[in-house]
């Protein structure tokens, strides 16, 4: 199979996910340009925040014209994650490829496991809560910045979880911390020098983008369980293929 059909393949999967579910198919993205597309894990973490930067912006604005998006919330969890997605892409570009193969797999089988529980049933939204928020938002944001996730896995249950948005917000304001705190990661890759395949991340990119439409129409069509054990599973079997390459 050509390299262009893979990636254009391998992006409409992760759109779909991202625009569906506000997470999860970002976790494939660098799997996908590792095993697929034959990049090196320290260049595969950086298109992957390209990727999923723009991807996430068009699902957050397909999100936000639906009134899923609850902006203030969204917001302090962005700024606070800010500064350790800066941190932690810096961090990254020092760390040995085996590490960083390794963490992603310990990451991937995480948040294949968030994705196999049932999303809790709807609640009245709860006020924010300042110190809780900021706590998730900095995890998140060390997270997007050294593995190049959007960690929508994390942000979507910490949204109704922690602060008790209703399933659809959280989706919705996931897409809006996703998008700000990959797109800081990014900027501070930006000095790394790390060599991109464009003619790759291009089409990869433009596939996801459309996927994510397609993913906001399908969350209103299938049940939210139900594609959540579908990515999860695929999910569970890319953190045992990475598991075995880091021991090897």
């Amino acid at each position: 199979m050509s390299t262009l059909i893979l990636a254009l393949a391998a992006g409409a999967v992760i759109g779909l996910a991202l625009g569906a579910l506000g997470g999860g198919g970002s976790v494939l993205a660098v799997p996908a340009l590792i095993y697929l597309l034959g990049f090196t894990p320290a260049a595969a973490t950086t298109a992957s925040l390209i990727i999923v930067t723009a991807t996430s912006a068009t699902a957050l604005y397909a999100h936000a014209t639906s009134g899923n998006v609850r902006w203030k919330t969204g917001a302090l969890f962005a700024a606070v994650g800010i500064p350790p997605a800066i941190a932690a892409a810096a961090l990254a570009s020092r760390v040995p490829e085996a590490l960083l193969t390794a963490a992603f797999a310990v990451i991937a089988l995480l948040a294949a496991l968030a994705l196999f529980k049932a999303p809790p049933p709807d609640r009245q939204p709860r006020a924010v809560r300042p110190a809780r928020a900021a706590g998730a938002g900095v995890g998140l944001g060390a997270v997007t910045g050294f593995l190049g996730v959007g960690g929508g896995f994390l942000a979507v249950p910490a949204l109704v979880s922690v602060l008790g948005l209703r399933m659809r917000a959280a989706v919705g304001t996931s897409l809006l911390v996703i998008t700000v705190n990959s797109l800081a990661a990014l900027v501070a890759r930006a000095g790394t020098h790390t060599p991109l395949n464009w003619a790759v991340i291009a089409p990869f990119t433009g596939a996801a983008i459309l996927g994510a439409w397609d993913g906001k129409r399908l969350a209103a069509k299938i049940s939210g369980p139900a594609l959540q054990r579908a990515f999860a599973s695929v999910l569970l079997a890319v953190a045992a293929l990475m598991v075995t390459d880091a021991l090897h």
